[in-house]
């Protein structure tokens, strides 16, 4: 789940896109300041979100088990770790491309350090096959020292947004498969983690994250208990597109 309640204030953020160098080459500038920390893996600049490009950490509302076995919110527990090691330091992220949504993906470091190899390094988020060169080695070490993520079990984030039902399990805990269920469901179960926080969604039958708002046509047919629909809660229909939902059609 995407909530937006910081303790670090917004100090500065210069972005300028397409800055034409002499050579004639177009390059994006780099995006610098005191950002929100969105999610593990997602940090704000006044109205610009960049993704982080080089790891994938769960989502705000992504449920794990911990080291002895027992549901555990991961998500809120990897975006708070890194609110707590860098929310209130000077970033400088590098874009490096956009998402198929549209979102600034980048290269991030905050107080000099490589923010992607710190989440992945201490077991807070997995290495990107595409963009994480070099920090497959980190992701082994925090799996070998059992840290963060890897101290008990979960499912990668690509498997928990889609729901997918043979996902495998990651971590130091064994699972049966009425914990694996655990895996797939929303830390945030059928109530909404905050009254304005209500925004429903399920994934089709085609793979598609729809979203429905409160006081839609099928709002109410949605049963957010379900995990095998792939439901999720949020709190307005930008984080919805952001993730990859669509406002239904009907």
């Amino acid at each position: 789940m995407k909530q937006f309640a910081f303790a670090a204030p917004l100090v500065f953020a210069v972005l300028t896109l397409g800055l034409i160098l002499p050579s004639g080459t177009v390059r994006a500038a780099e995006v610098t300041g005191t950002p929100k920390i969105v999610d593990g893996d997602t940090i704000q600049f006044g109205a610009q979100r960049v993704r982080l490009g080089a790891l994938d950490a769960p989502e705000t509302d992504q449920q794990c088990l911990d080291a002895k076995g027992e549901k555990w919110a991961c998500g809120a527990a990897a975006r708070n770790a890194l609110r707590a090691y860098a929310g209130d330091k000077p970033w400088t992220c590098r874009p490096i491309g956009s998402t198929q949504h549209g979102r600034l993906v980048g290269r991030c470091t905050a107080g000099g350090e490589d923010m992607e190899k710190w989440m992945v390094r201490n077991g807070w988020a997995l290495a990107s096959a595409r963009e994480a060169k070099g920090y497959g080695a980190d992701e082994a070490a925090a799996r070998d020292a059992k840290l963060g993520l890897w101290a008990g079990a979960f499912v990668s984030p690509r498997d928990w947004r889609n729901r997918k039902a043979n996902a495998m399990v990651l971590g130091a805990v064994k699972v049966t498969p009425a914990t694996k269920m655990l895996l797939l469901r929303s830390a945030y179960g059928a109530t909404p983690p905050s009254p304005d926080c209500a925004i429903k969604a399920n994934v089709n039958r085609g793979g598609v994250c729809i979203y429905h708002i409160p006081g839609g046509r099928f709002y109410a047919k949605i049963k957010m208990d379900n995990p095998e629909k792939g439901n999720r809660w949020f709190c307005s229909a930008a984080e919805a597109k952001a993730s990859g939902c669509r406002e239904t059609r009907r």
